[in-house]
């Protein structure tokens, strides 16, 4: 009976020791991806920032606040369709970033269709994947870093240059009570094009572009960035945005700031978003970690039981020592 049970104890420990690889190594890239529904709002402002107003005879103006709203919505039906042709798992997130002034007018909307692989993030290259209305292609990552980020630089996409450049690793911080990974990018100044949708109706980008004005910008981008989901915890810039040649439109100064400011994430979503991440990160943990270990231990447990059980089944039952046998008493002499 002991032997039965060691024997079903040690299939016990080969199998919990064969899984932690499995899991860690086969199961995690397969199952840790994501869902193609996914939706997130995010609000950041600048206070306060320097803003041009072209409701007021196109005056560069102090406001107290700008805001940009920024939201990311999955596409399934387009994610389904190229996932048919690519044959492997695709998520396609249509973004838009809206900056209002402190009256809530529009002053400038950029949509975007990022397209990328649901398990490591890389860009998938299909139709359709364009920033306001530009045809694009992108190189690296954009909003979100691969699971398990490593600490080093990775190419970001700037939607603004319809470019990528390294976004540098610069160490580990803490932040609301998680360690995590502090990257930093700078945009040199560069020439951009004009936003399709202008705040001033009837004025198009083509007749702008008709009078030689150009739009040039500039940023620092920061990211406080999850290492286990790769999920941003945190985000800022350092945002400038200027027209040149200003003059052929009529302005007193050949270069007028269009946008000044240091954005920062509103502090309700920073704390959102943090709440979000820590709950999806036990996920990962599971499969990396959590998990893996765990079966580790339990076959070292169960291969430990299963050996101590056989050498007890080994030990013969009713074992005599000779120590402790007697010796026989002499028989008594026969009467004489």
């Amino acid at each position: 009976m002991r032997r039965r049970a060691s024997l079903v104890l040690l299939a016990l420990a080969v199998f919990f020791t064969a899984m932690a690889p499995l899991l860690r190594w086969y199961a995690f890239p397969r199952l840790a991806k994501i869902p193609p529904s996914q939706y997130q709002e995010t609000v950041m402002e600048a206070k306060p920032a320097t803003l041009l107003d072209y409701n007021d005879n196109m005056k560069v103006k102090q406001v107290p606040r700008v805001t940009i709203v920024q939201t990311l919505k999955g596409n399934v039906e387009e994610s389904e369709r190229i996932e048919r042709d690519a044959g492997r798992d695709v998520v396609v997130w249509d973004a838009l970033s809206f900056v209002a002034g402190p009256d809530g007018r529009m002053v400038s909307e950029i949509p975007e269709r990022y397209i990328f692989d649901a398990h490591s993030q890389e860009p998938v290259h299909a139709t359709g994947e364009m920033v306001d209305g530009d045809p694009v292609r992108r190189e690296g990552i954009e909003f979100k870093w691969p699971f398990l980020t490593e600490k080093r630089d990775y190419e970001y996409f700037d939607a603004q240059a319809r470019t990528s450049s390294p976004i540098h690793y610069r160490g580990t911080r803490t932040f609301r009570g998680m360690d995590v990974y502090y990257f930093e990018q700078t945009v040199p100044w560069t020439r951009v094009p004009m936003p399709k949708k202008m705040p001033i109706k009837g004025v198009t980008p083509e007749q702008i572009a008709k009078t030689g004005m150009t739009r040039w910008y500039t940023t620092k981008r920061m990211f406080w960035v999850d290492p286990v989901t790769g999920a941003p915890v945190n985000g800022e810039e350092v945002h400038r945005e200027e027209l040149r040649n200003a003059k052929a439109m009529g302005m007193p100064q050949d270069t007028v700031t269009v946008f000044a400011g240091h954005v920062k994430m509103r502090e309700d979503y920073v704390d959102s978003t943090v709440a979000l991440v820590k709950s999806q990160r036990v996920l990962v943990l599971l499969l990396t970690s959590y998990l893996p270990w765990g079966f580790l231990v339990l076959g070292a447990l169960l291969l430990l039981l299963a050996l101590w059980l056989e050498a007890r089944s080994r030990r013969p039952d009713g074992e005599r020592h000779d120590d402790t046998t007697a010796a026989a008493p002499d028989p008594a002499p026969a009467p004489a």
